[in-house]
């Protein structure tokens, strides 16, 4: 809780994966993937209550095994490639309501078990910032590694007279504006908005949350995951 507004965390877990099978529960020096996760969530000094949301049994022994709640399995058209995040996390906040009688949080916090490099001083700074610009919602970004005025679409002859734009040739990427990508981090919303909306972001008061690169990793593929995994061992 925080300025008197109370906050769940909903961490995504589905047991398909095609890129990289099993990822959320695959060990990550010494731990499953998703621990990092559910750790950092409860070790949040703002954070009421945290829930698994997922389809797979294995992934629900997992998550409660490192102390996450996973009162209930998500139904299997919830976890298709199609299903939104938005889709996942009014089920769950429907289904608290309705078959456990429980009363809305003000705020929700989607934290992605692909993301394991974020802490929970990452989740804190987030849930302040929110609380400090008066803000409905908040979501994570991060620089991005190269400016994307460096790249383009290519022609099927691979010609490139017109890849870059005139105005940028021959200049550093110093001299460049800075841009920020998602980092699929740490996603907050004002529940009442987040359910008419249907989206976490909103029309209007939602502000960026910056993170460092280096604590950006949205693992996907087996490459992300080894690379992490190298990062982590260091």
């Amino acid at each position: 809780m925080i300025a008197g507004k109370t906050i769940l965390a909903i961490v995504p877990a589905r047991g398909g994966s095609k890129r990289l099978p099993g990822k959320n529960i695959r060990n990550l020096v010494g731990e499953p993937l998703i621990a990092r996760t559910i750790r950092t969530g409860l070790n949040s000094k703002y954070i009421d209550e945290l829930i698994v949301s997922t389809d797979d049994l294995e992934i629900q022994k997992v998550s409660l095994q490192y102390g996450a709640k996973v009162p209930f399995l998500r139904p299997p058209e919830l976890a298709t490639d199609e299903a939104s995040s938005f889709a996942v996390v009014e089920h769950v906040i429907l289904t608290l309501k309705e078959t456990f009688s429980q009363g809305e949080y003000d705020y929700i916090i989607l934290l992605q078990p692909t993301s394991p490099l974020r802490d929970e001083l990452d989740i804190d700074g987030a849930i302040e910032f929110l609380i400090k610009k008066e803000a409905d919602a908040v979501i994570s970004v991060c620089e991005m590694e190269h400016s994307p005025l460096w790249s383009n679409t290519l022609p099927e002859d691979l010609a490139m007279g017109l890849f870059l734009r005139e105005e940028i040739k021959g200049k550093r990427s110093q001299e460049l504006d800075k841009y920020y990508r998602l980092n699929g981090a740490i996603y907050v919303c004002q529940t009442r908005r987040l359910l008419e909306e249907k989206t976490f972001f909103l029309n209007d008061n939602l502000f960026a949350y910056i993170m460092p690169m280096e604590k950006s990793m949205d693992i996907d593929t087996l490459w992300d995951f080894k690379l992490c995994e190298a990062l982590l061992s260091e």
